[in-house]
């Protein structure tokens, strides 16, 4: 899965009507339809991986550690943001920032666009709200099958207690 990013200017207009640009190009993320997260919430270092990589993984730093401030993002709403920090599980810190580590390729690139796309497919995950749960009853054929089975009990522990007497 490859996440796209997308720049999104900022101007204001004014009152001589002249454009201004409020803000550097802003990378967005798009998560859903509705929401998008700032790339600058996102903090990335980079480390030696283990693993394959011969000579070179001793030389050069390919594997990422991509962090994100969960608790002081101003992209995610609140309910977005409980069901996250459910899902993030040991991943989440107790100052409240979710991290993850990609090393699974060779190259830092390719990791850091891993790190990123298994960020986004977590926040997806938790911006779909869980379906609500419909209680059910059981049907009439299941209590009856479950009246008839107790009865067979009880019928043979009613044979095993005579049988015992005798």
């Amino acid at each position: 899965m490859t996440v796209g990013r997308c720049t999104i200017l900022a101007y204001t207009t004014s009152p001589a009507g002249v454009k201004s640009n409020l803000s550097e190009h802003a990378t967005m993320i798009p998560i859903t339809e509705t929401l998008v997260l700032d790339e600058a919430e996102i903090h990335e270092s980079f480390l030696r991986a283990s693993g394959p990589g011969g000579q070179n993984v001793n030389k050069v730093s390919s594997a990422v550690q991509l962090r994100f401030d969960l608790r002081r993002s101003p992209s995610l709403p609140e309910p977005v943001r409980a069901r996250l920090a459910r899902l993030a599980g040991r991943r989440l810190s107790q100052d409240g920032i979710l991290q993850i580590t990609a090393q699974r390729f060779r190259s830092q690139e390719r990791n850091r666009q891993d790190a990123l796309d298994r960020l986004v497919a977590l926040i997806r995950h938790a911006a779909s709200p869980p379906r609500p749960r419909r209680p059910t009853a059981p049907g009439a054929a299941a209590r009856e099958r479950r009246l008839a089975d107790k009865a067979q009990r009880g019928r043979l522990k009613q044979q095993r207690a005579t049988a015992a007497e005798c």
